[in-house]
Parts: structure tokens; sequence; C-alpha cells
């Protein structure tokens, strides 16, 4: 029986990241230490043809989901939704897609990183939702194609596909603001994303543009769970805040726990507040009055990501590329 490159590893008292680099004949060794590591699998009977069998699978892709809190990710639907436009684009082209959940408190980011350099990974899908440019910079170490997808870093040389957020909440502001024909409110996430921040600014440039200005704007910051605005929102009214007569949120989360809180308190929704939020969740179909919002085509992010990542995995691209998905309004009953 042949040994396993892991055995070798172990017999040579050589990580196995080494054995396999060398093994596969991939930089990262230097040319002593992979001529003793191939020298020594021959003597031991190692099984070389295991190599050109490899090369010659489509290989797996992997989709690492990064959560540095459960503030924002915890919601599973909708990556449930990316990953079936991931999955569906795999099939097409023969390609396994294997999902890695990575979360910052508990996990060991450069152990994680060691395990992907021998595992057979042909490209990853980097959600980068919750990520930071240097958490990137450390996955793009590996040298196999990365598409960071939900988020983008001028720092980074990495493609990436991403909401077009900045136009979602634009589109959202200007329809709220000519429907109600008031100056419109913010229920901003308390907790800071990329993404939220693109949309506060096509909030304020449709207010800007509507000859408002940004300081009359009521803001109120809540969390982005349904449960956490709901609490947030009942301490505002019962504190006697000011309240706008309309609001975009930050997420459909935010709305929905906004919208319960108002009518725990008497007020009519939209009669009296208007709500328009953003990402298309089920829950925003169920609730009453069912909710206006910003649809993100989910599915179609993950196929694109796939897309790309497969043309970097065929052709060494000389530049990177960034691709924003647009989104659309979806009209219902609370604006």
């Amino acid at each position: 029986m042949s040994i396993t490159a892991k055995h070798l590893a172990a017999e040579l008292h050589i990580s196995a990241t080494a054995v396999s680099m060398a093994l596969n004949n991939k930089p990262g060794v230097s040319k002593e230490t992979k001529d003793m590591i191939i020298r020594e699998a021959e003597k031991r009977g190692y099984d070389f043809s295991r190599i050109s069998r490899k090369k010659n699978e489509s290989g797996d892709i992997y989709c690492i989901v990064y959560r540095t809190s459960n503030a924002i990710l915890k919601y599973t639907p909708i990556f449930s939704e990316i990953t079936d436009g991931m999955e569906q684009e795999c099939r097409h082209t023969g390609h396994r897609l294997k999902t890695l959940q990575i979360q910052e408190k508990n996990n060991d980011i450069d152990r994680c990183i060691e395990e992907l350099r021998v595992s057979g990974c042909i490209g990853i899908i980097l959600l980068g939702t919750e990520i930071t440019a240097d958490i990137c910079g450390r996955f793009l170490s590996l040298s196999v194609p990365i598409i960071l997808l939900d988020s983008y870093f001028e720092s980074v040389k990495c493609s990436s596909v991403l909401i077009n957020n900045a136009q979602g909440a634009y589109v959202a502001t200007n329809y709220l603001i000519d429907r109600c024909g008031q100056q419109p409110g913010h229920l901003r996430s308390s907790y800071m994303i990329e993404n939220f921040e693109e949309r506060r600014n096509g909030f304020s440039r449709a207010v800007r543009e509507h000859g408002m200005s940004i300081g009359k704007s009521v803001v109120h910051d809540l969390s982005p769970s349904i449960d956490g605005s709901l609490t947030d929102m009942l301490e505002i009214i019962d504190h006697g805040d000011p309240l706008a007569s309309c609001y975009f949120a930050d997420n459909d989360l935010i709305a929905i726990g906004a919208i319960k809180a108002f009518k725990l308190r008497g007020y009519r929704i939209p009669n009296d507040i208007s709500i328009i939020g953003f990402d298309n969740i089920t829950e925003g179909r169920i609730i009453d009055p069912s909710l206006t919002t910003i649809d993100i085509p989910r599915k179609f992010m993950g196929q694109v990501a796939i897309d790309q990542l497969l043309t970097q995995t065929a052709t060494s691209l000389p530049y990177t590329v960034k691709i924003e998905v647009s989104t659309s309004l979806v009209k219902r009953f609370s604006v």
C-alpha cells in the first residue's frame, strides 16, 4: 500500500502544507526542500498518479462565510438564496461547492487558511459582508482565485461582486418622498457595516436632491434584528423622542421590528407613519401591512460570483473587476 501525503509529512516531520506544495509543484517551499520531499516520496512508494488524477478533476470551490458577529449573517435565508445560485452554476460546470463557516472569535484563521491550502480547493467565494480588508488579504495568500462577495476594498487586489446599495437606497428614498411629500427619517443600524454606510449615502443623496437638509431628518439607531429593533423603537417612542412621518430602514429586519413597535403604541401604518425596507425577505410579505422594500437578486449574485471565479481559474487576468448588481423597488402597503 502506497504512503499518503499526510503520513509522509509525519515521517519527515514536515508540515502537511509543505509536502502538498512540493508534490503539487506549487510555490512556497525551497527547491532543496521540494527535491528532498519528492525523493523521499519515491522511496516510500508514494502514488504520483494521484496528482495527475487530481489535476484532471474539476476540483472544489469553497464558499467561505466569515463572521465577526451574529448581528447580520445570522439571518440564514438571505445566505441560502446566494448559495442556491452558486450551486446551480456549479452543477452546470461540473464543479463541487463546499461551504465553510468561520467565526472570528472561535476559529484560528491561520489554521483554517493552512487547511484550505491542502484541501484541493481551486477557488474561493469569500462572503465579505462582515469581513475586513486585512482578513481578505490573508485569504489572498492562498494563491488561488478569490471572489469577494457582498463587499469591496480599494486597498485589496481582489475582484468583487456586490449589491449596488447606494442605488437601492436612493430609489427607496425617492419613492418615499414622492409618495409622502415629507422629510424622511432614517431607521439606521446600530451595527455598522460597509453595506449600511453605502445605503446611508444613497438616502442622503435622495434627500438633498429634493431640496431638503440631511440635518433635519429624524434618525433612530436600532439593532439590525426584528426583536432588537422592536425593543429599541419601543424605548424611543416611550421616551417621547420626535418621530418622522415616514422612514427608510437599513434593512427589512429593522423595518419589521419598527412597524411592530409603532402598532403596539397605536400608530397606523401607513396612515400615520410610512416605512420602506431593504432586502425583500419573506417576513416582509407576511407582516400586516406588507412591507414596501428593495429587492436584491441574491441567486443571480451567486451565479455571477461563480462565473467570475471560473473565468479567473481558466485565465490569469491582469486586472481585478468590481461588479455591482442593481436592485429593484417592490411596492406593497407600508408606504
